[in-house]
């Protein structure tokens, strides 16, 4: 077991509360994507991935709970778009407290997914251009629907 799943599992059995990640703030990734079910449409998220696999060449959506379904709905976009590749999935559980329960623990699921770009991701994703007030835009990209 990985020293992060240790302390996962640790935080777990003594019921402690930690919605942070788990790694050291020197070891933190950016390449991290945590997706709430309420607080942001879902295309920002894919728009989002998109913009994470052009700088780190992958990308890891992580959700707790109501938003799985959402981050499961994202990583499949990508996917049938073809611009991603899926590289791992890991499911868990994780204690909390929740305060509207008066400090009750309450186990939620989370779900980790890491996607990878895929060989035609540069060919699909538009690269960035400069408007006529030099501000950067992305490129439109056209999408068909065969009715």
């Amino acid at each position: 077991m990985e020293a992060s799943e240790q302390k996962v599992a640790e935080v777990v059995e003594k019921n402690v509360v930690t919605v942070a990640t788990q790694q050291q703030p020197s070891e933190k990734k950016s390449n991290i994507i945590q997706v709430s079910s309420n607080k942001r449409p879902l295309y920002f998220y894919v728009n989002l991935a998109k913009r994470h696999m052009q700088n780190y060449n992958e990308v890891e959506l992580s959700a707790l709970g109501m938003a799985i379904g959402t981050v499961v709905t994202v990583a499949e976009i990508l996917k049938n778009n073809g611009l991603a590749t899926e590289k791992r999935i890991q499911m868990s559980t994780v204690g909390m407290k929740d305060q509207a329960k008066g400090g009750k623990l309450v186990r939620k699921a989370k779900i980790e997914i890491t996607l990878g770009k895929s060989e035609g991701f540069d060919k699909l994703v538009s690269p960035k251009k400069k408007d006529q007030n030099n501000v950067e835009m992305e490129a439109p990209n056209h999408v068909e629907v065969n009715a």
